[in-house]
């Protein structure tokens, strides 16, 4: 029996996999529906706390906005370059990992961070657990694919 997380961790899949526009559009309208209410609205995914981070596109030079899962550690933010389970990471993750740093967009609050990437071990193991115990779906996407989902730390720079 499927559990709902799997489902919408499913559909996710397919919707990025096979109507990427469509998921474009919907991002686009969420990020402009958080700004303009200064994040009281498109504050949330599926009733899970979501954060705006603007990264620098890596051939554009521009600042490339992106809803991600809100999972604190702590102070430091928890991201993975899910996909929704995809075969190949997200732009925005190979843009994070080119910049190292961007801008971490809370509510009305926004900071710069640096990321950094975790390998295996014992802290990749704990912030991935942090995830899928913050958003489930991370799990089942981990599933829909062969590839390991990266996972980084973002610490606000002082």
């Amino acid at each position: 029996r499927a559990t709902m997380s799997s489902v919408t961790g499913r559909i996710a899949n397919l919707l990025s996999t096979r109507f990427p526009k469509i998921v474009h559009k919907a991002t686009r309208r969420q990020i402009q529906q958080f700004r303009s209410s200064g994040g009281a609205n498109g504050n949330q995914f599926l009733g899970k706390p979501t954060f705006i981070l603007d990264v620098v596109g890596r051939t554009s030079g521009e600042p490339r906005p992106v809803m991600l899962m809100l999972v604190r550690r702590g102070e430091d933010l928890v991201v993975a370059g899910s996909y929704a389970g995809n075969p190949k990471p997200p732009n925005w993750w190979l843009n994070l990992m080119a910049a190292q740093e961007a801008t971490v967009e809370i509510d009305n609050d926004r900071w710069i961070v640096t990321a950094h990437q975790l390998n295996d071990g014992p802290e990749r193991d704990e912030a991935w657990q942090l995830l899928i115990t913050g958003y489930p779906d991370f799990a089942t996407y981990q599933k829909l694919t062969s590839r390991q989902i990266p996972v980084a730390i973002l610490t606000r720079v002082a």
